[in-house]
């Protein structure tokens, strides 16, 4: 089969695309999303290569979105945003 390609998981492809949104909206629900795809893709023995890679990536990525709602959570929490300037 000459230039057949192995089509990629699609809990890997989801994994990722909601790790890469989460940064910038819904982080509170794409963050645990692409967490759980990621590990349920690295799982699977049949994923080898890049797409172990991109399936750690989406996990990587899902963290990093809760990282960030825990840091808008606390900020909001003290009383302002993280843009907060407060007046002399």
């Amino acid at each position: 089969m000459v230039g057949s390609r192995r089509r990629p998981d699609d809990r890997i492809v989801a994994s990722l695309a909601f790790g890469a949104a989460g940064l910038f909206f819904f982080n509170v629900v794409f963050g645990p999303l692409a967490v759980v795809l990621g590990l349920w893709a690295l799982r699977r023995p049949a994923v080898t290569g890049r797409g172990r890679f991109f399936a750690g990536l989406g996990v990587v990525l899902g963290l990093a979105d809760l990282v960030v709602l825990a840091v808008l959570v606390v900020a909001s929490a003290r009383g302002g945003g993280l843009l907060h300037v407060r007046a002399a």
